[in-house]
């Protein structure tokens, strides 16, 4: 029985570590989505394609998230299959890796050139 509460009590954190980590991701697009990148695209309309580009990247990131999401609920239901989990959290690694390269290879300069908000710079 112990074991069992042991195993229970680890799936709890796991979960809680999951959603603490994707509420932290959402909190940040939607910081860029509402407050940034509107920012930038009135500073610089010649930006329109890579804030595009970053706000479609947002909802595909968003529905990975969503994928993690439902193999934890899935993890309840087969506790000790991990593999959807895995490969749930491979695939968030690997857009999130991905998107962030390509943001900060295009947005740190002008962020350094207009601030995150208007009057920062």
């Amino acid at each position: 029985m112990l074991n069992e509460m042991t195993m229970r009590q680890n799936n709890w954190t796991l979960g809680a570590y999951c959603a603490a980590y994707c509420t932290a991701v959402t909190q940040h697009h939607g910081l860029e989505d509402n407050s940034i990148f509107p920012h930038l695209r009135r500073a610089d309309a010649g930006l329109a394609p890579v804030l595009d580009r970053l706000e479609e990247e947002h909802v595909v990131i968003h529905e990975v998230v969503e994928s993690v999401d439902r193999a934890l609920v899935n993890l309840i239901r087969q506790p000790g299959d991990f593999t959807e989990l895995q490969e749930a959290v491979d695939v968030l690694t690997d857009t999130l890796l991905s998107h962030l390269s390509y943001e900060e290879r295009v947005i740190v300069e002008p962020l350094a050139r207009y601030g995150f908000y208007a009057g920062q710079v």
